[in-house]
C-alpha cells in the first residue's frame, strides 16, 4: 500500500487553498514523509513553517488550523502538533494490522499497486565488447540496469531492456589485424576467447607504445609553453603581490607545469621500460604505425571487404557464448541485443540529416557537431571516412524512438561517460526526440583496497567469471564451514551445499554493488561481502532463512498452515508494531528508489527489515507465545516477512535458500 500517497492525499485539499500552483503543491506535500525518529511518530509532516512567511502566520497557528481541517481518524490513533509546528502522524495498530493481512493475502505482488500512469521505459545497460571476455568492469552496469528493470517491471510499467553489444568499429580491426599477425593456431582451437583476447592487448599495448613514443615531442612542447606560462605568471604576481586575480593565474599556470611535468615523466619511464624488453620492441618496429593498420582493417570490414567479414562473423558468435554464460550464471536476461554493427547501414543516413539541418559542419576533413558550452564538438564521421559511436548511439535513439515510442530512455553506463552523453542528449532533442525522456544513470567505479580500480596482482583487469568464482568460494568457506554446521546442528548433501554457495556468492556479488549509492566508487572486499553480520546479502538470505525455519517448526509442532495464514494479525507489542510498519513501507520504499533509479534504497529497506525481524524475534516469542491466538498472528508476520524479503531480494535479481 501506498501509505504516502494517502496521506498525503488527506493533507492534499487543505494546502490547495494557500497553494494554488500545481509545483508549490507538489513541493508541499513532498515535506510529509516517514519518520526517521520511530519513538516520535511514525509519519511526520513539516508542512507549516514553510508556509509562515506566506501567511504571515507563526507555523504553530497554521499547524492547529491544518489540524482543526484534517481527518485521518480512520487510519491513524493520534495526530499532533510538536515543537514549532511540526504535525506528527502516529498510524492505529488496527489499520495496519488490517493493511497486513491485504498484503499477506497477496502472496506475489505483496498488494503493492500498479502504476496509475504507466510509461514506456529502454534500458541500456550492461553492453560489453564482445572482442573480449567480461572483466569487473562490466559488473556494475549489469546489475544496477537489471534491478532498475526488474523494479520498473514490478511497479508497473512497460520496459524493453537492449544490451547493446560492442561488436562493431575499432576493437575488431585490432582483432582481425592480431589475427592475421599473431595469432597461436592451437590456442585459437583451444579457448577462441581467450586467444582474441590475447591478440587484442598484444594489438593494444604495440599502438600505446607506439602512440607515447610519438607524444614525447608533444608533451615536451606543452611542457615549454607550461615553463613560459608559469614563468610569465610568476613575474606578473610577484610585481603585484596584492593582486588576487594574478596570484591566481600563477597558482593555475604552476599547477598546469606541474601537471605537464608529470605527464611527460611517466611517459618516457613507461617507454623506457617498455623497450626493455627487445622481442616486443623488434616486433613494434616490424608492425610500425599499428594505429594506421588497424584503421585500415577496421575500414575494410565497414566497407563489406570478404575476408574481413568472413573473421568477423567467425569471431562474434564464439564471443556472444563466453558473454552469454555469465548472464545464465547470473540469472540476467535481455529483450534485445542490437549490437553496433545492426546500426551501421544507418550512420551515412544519420550524418547527412545532422548536415541537412546544420547542425553538422565538416571541420579539417571531419565532420562535427558543434554545441555551446563544450570545449570539443561531437565528430560523428572522421576524416578518413569512418564513424564513431556517438553517430551509433545518435541512430539507435532514432530506432528506438520508431520502434519502441519510449517516454523515457535510460542509459546505464559509467560516470566518466557523462560529457559524451550531454552532447548526445543536446544532440538528439535538436533534431526532435523530445518526447523522450533521456538520463544517463551514471555510477562509479570498482575499486581495490588502495582506493584504485580493481585489478589483480599482476595489474591485470579480473575477469567476471573469476571474480564469481572467488565470490562462490568465500561464500562455501563461511557459509558451508563444517564447524558453522555442526554448531548449528544443520545437514547438507553436497548438491545443497554447492547451491547454497552459489546463491550466496553470487547474491554478495550483487549486493555489494547495489548498497552503495550508484554514483560512488566502492572499495571491494570479499571477505566482508560473504560475512553473515552486517549489511550483506547473506545477513539478508540468513534472515529469511530464519523465517523459513522458524514456520517449519511451528508445523512439525502441530501449527497448520492453514491456521495461521488466515489468522487475525494484532501487534500489541512494540517491536511487532515496529516490524509491521516497516512492512507496510515496501511500495512506498520501491517507489522511492525509482525517482533516481538507486537500487541502494532497496538494500538499506532490506537490511533494516531484517534487524526489525531479528529484534521482534529476539523480544517476542513466536512459538511459546502466551496464547495459541498470539502464535498465529506472530507466525504470519514472519511469514509475511519472509515474502518481503524474498521479493525485495528477487527484485535486485539475488536468489534466496531455505535453509543456510
Amino acid at each position: 500500500m501506498r501509505v504516502l500517497s494517502l496521506i498525503r492525499s488527506r493533507f492534499a485539499p487543505i494546502l490547495a487553498t494557500w497553494l494554488t500552483e500545481p509545483e508549490a503543491l507538489a513541493s508541499a506535500l513532498e515535506r510529509i514523509v516517514a519518520s526517521r525518529e520511530s519513538h516520535l511518530a511514525d509519519y511526520q509532516a513539516n508542512v507549516a513553517m514553510p508556509l509562515q512567511k506566506k501567511l504571515e502566520k507563526p507555523p504553530l497557528a497554521i499547524a492547529e488550523e491544518i489540524l482543526s481541517k484534517l481527518d485521518l481518524s480512520d487510519i491513524c490513533s493520534s495526530v499532533s502538533i510538536a515543537g514549532q509546528g511540526y504535525v506528527n502522524l502516529r498510524l492505529s495498530p488496527e489499520w495496519l494490522a488490517k493493511c497486513l493481512m491485504e498484503a499477506h493475502l497477496d502472496p506475489e505482488r505483496l498488494a503493492v499497486g500498479l502504476a496509475a500512469n504507466p510509461k514506456t521505459y529502454v534500458i541500456d545497460f550492461s553492453s560489453p565488447n564482445v572482442a573480449k571476455p567480461m572483466h569487473v568492469g562490466h559488473i556494475r552496469s549489469t546489475v544496477i540496469g537489471d534491478s532498475v528493470t526488474k523494479i520498473l517491471r514490478f511497479l508497473g510499467h512497460s520496459v524493453i531492456s537492449d544490451n547493446h553489444l560492442g561488436d562493431w568499429g575499432t576493437q575488431f580491426g585490432m582483432i582481425i589485424y592480431g589475427y592475421k599477425n599473431f595469432r597461436d593456431d592451437v590456442a585459437f582451437g583451444q579457448a577462441p576467447v581467450l586467444e582474441l583476447s590475447r591478440i587484442y592487448r598484444v594489438v593494444q599495448k604495440i599502438i600505446g607504445f607506439q602512440d607515447a613514443v610519438s607524444n614525447i615531442p608533444k608533451l615536451e612542447l606543452a611542457m615549454e609553453r607550461a615553463e613560459e606560462k608559469s614563468a610569465e605568471s610568476k613575474f606578473k604576481s610577484a610585481a603585484a603581490p596584492q593582486d588576487k586575480k594574478l596570484a591566481k593565474d600563477f597558482a593555475t599556470a604552476f599547477k598546469q607545469l606541474d601537471e605537464a611535468n608529470d605527464e611527460l615523466a611517466k611517459s618516457k619511464k613507461y617507454i623506457e621500460e617498455t623497450s626493455r624488453d627487445a622481442e616486443f620492441l623488434e616486433c613494434s618496429k616490424q608492425h610500425s604505425q599499428l594505429g594506421q593498420r588497424v584503421l585500415k582493417e577496421t575500414s575494410k570490414l565497414h566497407s563489406g571487404d570478404a575476408e574481413n567479414l568472413k573473421l568477423w562473423e567467425a569471431f562474434v558468435p564464439n564471443c556472444k557464448e563466453e558473454i552469454h554464460s555469465v548472464y545464465k550464471r547470473l540469472n540476467i536476461q535481455f529483450d534485445h541485443e542490437f549490437g553496433e554493427s545492426y546500426y551501421h547501414d544507418l550512420l551515412p543516413a544519420v550524418v547527412e540529416d545532422l548536415l541537412a539541418r546544420s547542425l553538422a559542419v565538416q571541420s579539417d576533413g571531419a565532420i562535427c557537431v558543434f554545441l555551446d558550452g563544450y570545449d570539443a564538438p561531437m565528430i560523428v564521421r572522421k576524416q578518413d571516412g569512418a564513424f564513431l559511436y556517438s553517430t551509433t548511439d545518435i541512430a539507435t535513439a532514432i530506432f528506438r524512438e520508431r520502434e519502441f515510442a519510449p517516454d523515457v530512455s535510460l542509459y546505464v553506463v559509467d560516470h566518466r561517460q557523462g560529457e559524451h552523453f550531454q552532447k548526445l542528449f543536446d544532440v538528439l532533442r535538436k533534431i526532435g526526440l523530445s518526447h523522450t525522456e533521456l538520463k544517463h544513470v551514471e555510477f562509479g567505479t570498482v575499486c581495490g583496497k588502495d582506493g584504485k580500480p580493481y585489478k589483480t596482482r599482476s595489474g591485470a583487469v579480473v575477469g567476471l567469471n573469476a571474480m564469481l568464482d572467488e565470490a562462490v568460494s568465500g561464500a562455501w568457506d563461511v557459509v558451508c564451514n563444517p564447524d558453522r554446521l555442526q554448531g548449528s546442528g544443520l545437514a547438507f548433501s553436497e548438491a545443497e551445499k554447492r547451491q547454497i554457495a552459489e546463491t550466496v556468492g553470487l547474491g554478495a556479488i550483487k549486493y555489494a554493488d547495489l548498497c552503495h549509492n550508484r554514483t560512488s566508487n566502492y572499495i571491494f572486499d570479499m571477505e566482508k561481502m560473504v560475512q553473515l553480520h552486517g549489511n550483506t546479502a547473506a545477513y539478508i538470505q540468513y534472515s529469511y532463512a530464519r523465517t523459513r525455519s522458524i514456520l517449519r517448526k511451528a508445523q512439525a509442532e502441530g501449527f497448520e498452515t492453514n491456521q495461521w495464514q488466515l489468522a487475525p494479525l494484532v501487534l500489541s507489542a512494540s517491536p511487532e508494531v515496529n516490524l509491521g510498519l516497516q512492512l507496510l513501507r515496501f511500495e512506498d520504499m520501491l517507489n522511492q528508489s525509482m525517482v533516481d533509479y538507486l537500487p541502494n534504497v532497496v538494500t538499506e529497506y532490506l537490511f533494516d527489515t531484517a534487524k526489525l525481524f531479528s529484534s521482534f524475534y529476539d523480544q517476542c516469542s513466536v512459538l511459546d507465545a502466551e496464547t495459541p491466538e498470539s502464535t498465529r498472528s506472530r507466525l504470519r508476520l514472519t511469514d509475511l516477512t519472509s515474502l518481503t524479503l524474498r521479493k525485495g531480494l528477487e527484485l535486485l535479481g539475488i536468489g534466496v535458500v531455505e535453509r543456510m
